[in-house]
């Protein structure tokens, strides 16, 4: 029995150990780091290099696709992270490396200069690459032998996403729209720093867990192996011989990971910067195109050739797998647009000035949208001072210093609104509806998943991306009347509201479970190659949203907003369904894995 768990669930807070929500406020303030910089991104980016605000001057498609490599390299970054940690420094050291230049990233944004830019952008994707999977590292490793509490502690860690999300979007958001983008940028390095401060000062809590690692690793089974009899085990390949990585695998890996890189590199250099390092065309396709799709076949090849080595059981199960990551591929690269061209949707073709009555109802949200979430996790935060303030008294000194702060930057900006004869809607102000939509609708779907009308996972996936197709649906017909080519125009912000609860909806069908389906299909030994593609298909998902998203200009000129809309309306759906017509035989290929 290991005595640095049983210690930690001694002090318990919320019924779960104290630890937990350390990790909780660590994960909030990085959090609120990456979104308030993430919202203020394509703004910066895209804003006049002359006004009361000046930007880079950027094009829209050349925004996003710096913005989808960026995106992209933010899921592959942590698989290089989760192996530095796993065999040199251990978790809660990797978490400490990434804050820190992430801390150096935000930093550098903040200086304002093309070339201290990308060198923020770069150090963050490295600090999120030891971050990212190491965090939830931790949990897993604190809850070895309480099983049955994991799922409520990841829920909880998950609203210290969405509550970091939220507020960092909503501040980072309004300084950076009304002072400046380096007071956003500025503030998002100094959340960072102290979240940084509060876990190193919190490490006596944790003992050994999450520390350098040891020669030997325990190797843990997913519950659902455990649940089939010897016989499915055997066939499942649970005693069968392993299927090791040949000569051929590692250097289809190689190949293919250089061809991607290329791709994501060489894309936003050749738009950007006129600088191209693969100058060359086959027929019309250019040299870059031609690297990736060369890259994707021999990744193909490569999961194809090792899917047919397995027991039928277990390739089955990958194969479903495999479908499983084309559908996320296309929700990402629809979903995404959140931060992409409904960000700029936001900023340019929507009416955010308020008088009046409507005026006073949105302060009156705005008031409790920001002030009740606060009071929950400020009292969260007295709960944790309570049970652990001799232990880590610095650690909790240093979070009451971030929510002093952040106390005094909500009122503030809530005062700023409330005397203000006219209210102004920041553009950035949308992105945080995501995260309050999460909070509110999750307990909803729990509920849903935990009933008799639990859908399959094919269901879900199909009712997510129609979800998401009926939220760019209300978007195309808010859009309908701005005529061909328009700059800007004064669209109600209800479209965008109601576009973004059918969105919430269809990430809550699909965000949350498609993990959950990957732990209970793939064996044990299999898990970290299988994590790999899975994060693979959402960096394709994010590069994709840049790519689509970069169109917004060139079809609005040539056909209308809602004509750009509406291709993101029908292409979600007609995939929603296609998943569903393969429910039967995906529920096949599962073998009964619910």
């Amino acid at each position: 029995m290991n005595t640095d768990i049983e210690n930690l669930f001694k002090d318990k807070v919320i019924g779960h150990p104290a630890g937990l929500f350390v990790l909780f406020f660590t994960e909030m303030w990085e959090r609120f780091s990456f979104y308030g910089m993430r919202i203020l991104l394509v703004y910066f980016l895209t804003a006049p290099l002359i006004g009361d605000n000046p930007g880079l001057d950027w094009s829209s498609e050349h925004a996003l696709s710096l913005i989808g490599t960026y995106a992209s390299l933010l899921y592959l970054t942590p698989i290089v992270g989760g192996w530095i940690a796993d065999k040199i420094t251990g978790y809660r050291m990797a978490v400490v490396i990434g804050c820190v230049i992430m801390t150096l990233g935000h930093a550098s944004m903040a200086l304002e200069t093309t070339m201290t830019f990308y060198i923020g952008l770069a150090l963050l994707i490295i600090g999120t690459g030891f971050f990212k999977p190491n965090i939830t590292s931790i949990i897993s490793e604190m809850y070895k032998g309480k099983e049955s509490k994991k799922d409520g502690a990841y829920t909880i860690f998950y609203m210290g996403v969405n509550s970091g999300a939220f507020f960092g979007m909503l501040l980072c958001g309004y300084l950076g729209e009304t002072y400046g983008w380096s007071w956003g940028f500025g503030l998002a390095g100094i959340f960072m720093l102290l979240g940084c401060l509060q876990f190193w000062l919190a490490g006596p809590l944790f003992g050994s867990i999450g520390a350098k690692p040891s020669l030997v690793h325990e190797v843990e089974i997913p519950q659902n192996i455990n649940e089939e009899s010897p016989t499915e085990q055997e066939e499942a390949g649970i005693n069968e011989k392993l299927n090791p990585f040949t000569v051929f695998d590692k250097v289809l890996i190689v190949l293919s990971s250089i061809g991607g890189l290329l791709y994501l590199f060489n894309d936003p250099m050749e738009k950007i910067g006129d600088t191209n390092m693969l100058p060359f065309e086959i027929g019309d396709v250019s040299g870059t195109n031609v690297v990736v799709l060369i890259a994707l076949f021999l990744f193909l090849i490569l999961l194809v050739s090792r899917i047919i080595r397995y027991v039928p059981i277990v390739r089955d199960r990958i194969i479903a797998v495999s479908i499983f990551g084309v559908f996320t591929v296309f929700f990402f690269a629809f979903f995404e647009q959140s931060l992409g061209s409904m960000a700029l949707f936001a900023g340019d073709f929507t009416d955010r000035t308020l008088e009046g009555s409507a005026g006073t109802i949105f302060s009156i949200i705005d008031t409790l949208l920001t002030t009740i979430p606060l009071i929950i996790i400020t009292w969260v935060l007295w709960l944790l001072a309570k049970k652990t303030f001799s232990r880590i008294g610095l650690s909790n000194i240093t979070l009451a210093i971030a929510f002093l702060g952040l106390w005094i930057l909500v009122v503030y900006r809530l005062y700023v609104k409330l005397s203000a004869d006219i209210t102004e809607v920041e553009a950035s102000w949308f992105a945080i509806l995501n995260s309050f939509f999460i909070i509110t609708l999750a307990p909803l779907f729990s509920k849903w998943w935990e009933s008799k009308y639990n859908p399959s996972a094919a269901m879900k996936y199909g009712i997510g991306l129609i979800l998401l197709g009926l939220g760019f649906a209300i978007l195309s017909y808010g859009a309908s009347d701005i005529p061909s080519g328009a700059k800007t125009a004064s669209v109600s912000m209800m479209f965008l509201v109601f576009a973004y609860v059918l969105h919430t909806m269809g990430e809550l069908c699909i965000s949350p479970v498609g993990l959950s389906y990957l732990s209970k299909l793939v064996p044990a030994r299999m898990i970290g190659f299988m994590f790999g593609v899975w994060y693979l298909a959402i960096a394709v998902g994010q590069k994709a949203a840049g790519k689509m998203g970069g169109m917004i200009d060139k079809i609005s000129e040539e056909y209308s907003m809602g004509t750009f809309f509406l291709i993101f309306t029908l292409i979600p759906i007609g995939v929603g369904f296609i998943s569903i017509l393969l429910n039967k035989t995906l529920k096949r290929l599962m073998h009964g894995v619910r």
